[in-house]
C-alpha cells in the first residue's frame, strides 16, 4: 500500500510541474505513463489526473485513446509503431508490417511474452520522406528492408538501446 501512496505522491508532483492545468494534459499523460512501470496510464491515475483538473475521465480517456502513444493497457518496453498514413502505405507499409509479425511472433495490439515489445499501427509521425517508417520508443527508422528490419529489431531484443 505504501508503493501505492508512493506513486500517487508521484502523479501529484507531475501535476504540480505542469501548474495542474488543462492545457498540460498530454505532457502529463506522457511523464506519467513513462514512470507507470507498464508504458501504458493506470484507470486510478487517470482518474486521479481527471479530478485535479476539473475535467471528466471521458475527456482524458478520449485524448488518450485519440493518440497511439498512449495505452491504457500494460504495454511492452519498446512500442514498435509502423506508420499507415499514405505514404508509409504507397511505399511498403503492409510488408513492413508483415515482415515485423512474423519477426515478433504479434499482431497489431499485442505484446510479445517477455514484455519487450508491443506492436501497433499509428497514424503519420512525420518520417514521409524516408517511408516505409517505424518508430520504436522515440527513435524513428526508415528506408526499410528485411534485413534493415531485423537487424533494428534484434539490436533492440539485444539490450543495445535504452528505450
Amino acid at each position: 500500500m505504501a508503493r501505492g501512496r508512493a506513486k500517487m505522491e508521484k502523479v501529484k508532483e507531475i501535476l504540480n510541474r505542469y501548474g495542474n492545468s488543462k492545457d498540460n494534459l498530454i505532457q502529463v499523460m506522457l511523464e506519467l505513463q513513462n514512470i507507470s512501470g507498464t508504458n501504458s496510464l493506470p484507470h486510478d491515475w487517470v482518474v486521479f489526473v481527471a479530478e485535479a483538473l476539473d475535467m471528466p475521465v471521458s475527456r482524458v480517456y478520449s485524448v488518450i485513446t485519440f493518440y497511439s502513444m498512449f495505452g491504457n493497457e500494460p504495454r511492452g518496453k519498446y512500442l514498435v509503431e509502423v506508420c499507415k498514413s499514405g505514404p508509409c502505405h504507397v511505399s511498403g507499409a503492409k510488408t513492413v508490417l508483415q515482415l515485423i509479425e512474423e519477426k515478433l511472433g504479434l499482431k497489431p495490439g499485442e505484446t510479445t511474452e517477455d514484455g519487450v515489445f508491443t506492436l501497433i499501427q499509428s497514424s503519420c509521425f512525420g518520417a514521409c520522406d524516408i517511408a516505409p517508417a517505424i518508430k520504436i520508443g522515440e527513435k524513428v527508422y526508415g528506408n526499410l528492408t528485411a534485413e534493415k528490419l531485423t537487424e533494428i529489431v534484434d539490436s533492440y531484443r539485444e539490450g543495445q538501446h535504452n528505450g
